[in-house]
């Protein structure tokens, strides 16, 4: 348990801390994470105490969160300041020190960015100059993906980042990495001797990947047309669930060791062809039976836009475990459902002994872990049809997480409590940023881009990627 900590929110009245932050802090404070607390919440609006707090209420009002417990969490001071330039700054590092010591709390600070990647680098150097990152307790910085918006500025924040916190001190946050499904991986993988002893090219076929949404953007169009699908999902989210999936053995189960193995991974990977990426833009369609526009006649949009909205990519590790194994990354938005999944297909048997006549192409077992929605996992195992000897069929061995880990905390949650107890193991090192930007990057500057209907799997040109049984990409 943390004594105390004061939570200093930047962005805090924007759509994230409304719908996720506030309430996990919340819910730290209500699971007796922390003993007492305050908030301060940052933005560039002029707003009073009283208006920052109606903004809090109703956000752990729509989250849920109980009377009694909202009444516990505003038990700590929570306060407002607006920030635009040097001497703004200095002004919330005196009000936050002043705060802290009528309030009786040590320094300990978690300062919090919740910004877009433009206002990124000019708010930890207000943070550096002002002194707020200096508390007189540990001070941590989080700072929400996306990390940058290439290699370029990646490398750039970094540097800035590091002017003004130890990296043992910067918590850069995904919130992938904290589903329940994700944090089993290690264990799926390592714990189960079933599973570690035929991780590897020698008994592995191919390994998909998927982020599908069914929505558009409508709502957060201005956003997206500046990152797309390559900064939005594929060189974060998927990049760190391909680490996880493909990485050696830590020398031990701490944060240091699995992120430097993490890292190995994106260094391993050769370098992205043109014939390795098919890039995509969604057209009209329906989802639901409602008629969704076009991505280029969403509001917002430019007409000349050249945001792709899907990206599906061929990955090669060139390593010892993975040589010659094929991973499959795809995402995109306005597909057929919403969909999180990995997807392991075996190689098939040597010998193939049940088969019809002229039919011989054996079976493959075929591993989904499925992230979202309904975590949980299934194996497909080949068992005979009722009545011939010869056919064969699937079944599936399942486990939903939503049956054994009831009342399990949100991700947002989770991460907070990790941040308190300066636990970095779900959160993304410097190096691995810029490992990843290096991988990806290349595919910014795609302008080959094909369209696809909404409510479809993606451009069909994205199933020629698929080089190995069975030739396309798993149904969404």
């Amino acid at each position: 348990m943390t004594r105390d900590v004061t939570f200093v929110v930047f962005g805090a009245t924007g759509h994230l801390a409304r719908t996720k932050l506030l309430p996990a802090l919340a819910d730290v404070v209500m699971n007796e994470s922390v003993q007492r607390h305050a908030l301060v919440g940052i933005g560039s609006q002029e707003r009073t105490d009283e208006d920052f707090a109606r903004i809090v209420h109703d956000s752990l009002a729509d989250a849920g969160i109980d009377a009694s417990y909202r009444d516990r969490f505003f038990s700590g001071r929570i306060i407002y300041r607006s920030v635009s330039d040097a001497a703004s700054f200095e002004t919330v590092a005196t009000d936050v020190d002043t705060l802290e010591r009528e309030g009786g709390l040590s320094g300990n600070r978690v300062l919090y960015l919740a910004v877009p990647p433009s206002r990124l680098d000019p708010t930890v150097e207000g943070i550096r100059t002002s002194g707020l990152g200096s508390g007189r307790g540990w001070n941590r910085l989080v700072v929400e993906k996306p990390f940058g918006v290439d290699l370029e500025s990646a490398i750039a924040s970094n540097h800035e980042i590091h002017r003004a916190f130890a990296e043992h001190d910067v918590f850069r946050i995904d919130h992938f990495l904290a589903k329940e499904t994700v944090r089993n991986l290690l264990v799926f993988r390592f714990a189960n001797s079933l599973f570690e002893q035929v991780w590897n090219r020698r008994h592995v076929a191919s390994i998909e990947i998927t982020v599908a949404e069914s929505a558009g953007v409508d709502g957060r169009a201005a956003y997206y047309d500046e990152s797309g699908a390559v900064r939005d999902m594929l060189q974060n989210h998927l990049a760190q669930i391909l680490t996880l999936i493909a990485m050696e053995p830590p020398v031990e189960m701490s944060a240091e060791a699995i992120r430097s193995e993490k890292v190995k991974v994106l260094q391993s990977a050769r370098p992205i062809s043109h014939d390795d990426a098919v890039l995509g833009r969604y057209t009209r369609g329906a989802i639901d039976g409602i008629q969704v526009p076009g991505y280029l006649a969403t509001e917002h949009v430019p007409a000349d836009s050249t945001t792709p909205t899907f990206a599906a990519v061929r990955v090669h590790i060139d390593n010892w475990r993975w040589q010659g194994v094929p991973f499959y990354l795809r995402t995109g938005k306005g597909l057929t459902r919403r969909l999180t999944e990995v997807v392991v297909r075996f190689h098939k048997p040597p010998v193939c002994l049940f088969h019809t006549e002229g039919d011989c192409q054996g079976h493959q077992n075929v591993l989904r872990l499925r992230l979202q929605p309904d975590e949980g996992f299934e194996l497909l195992i080949g068992v005979k049809r009722p009545g011939d000897d010869t056919e064969i069929g699937q079944i599936p061995l399942s486990v939903s997480y939503d049956e054994i880990l009831d009342g399990a905390p949100t991700a947002y949650e989770t991460l907070l409590a990790d941040i308190l107890q300066g636990d970095q193991t779900l959160f993304v090192r410097s190096d691995e940023v810029e490992a990843s930007w290096k991988l990806f990057a290349p595919l910014l500057n795609r302008s080959d881009i094909y369209s696809y209907a909404v409510g479809t799997d993606g451009p069909f040109s994205a199933n020629d990627l698929v080089t190995t049984d069975p030739g396309v990409w798993s149904a969404l």
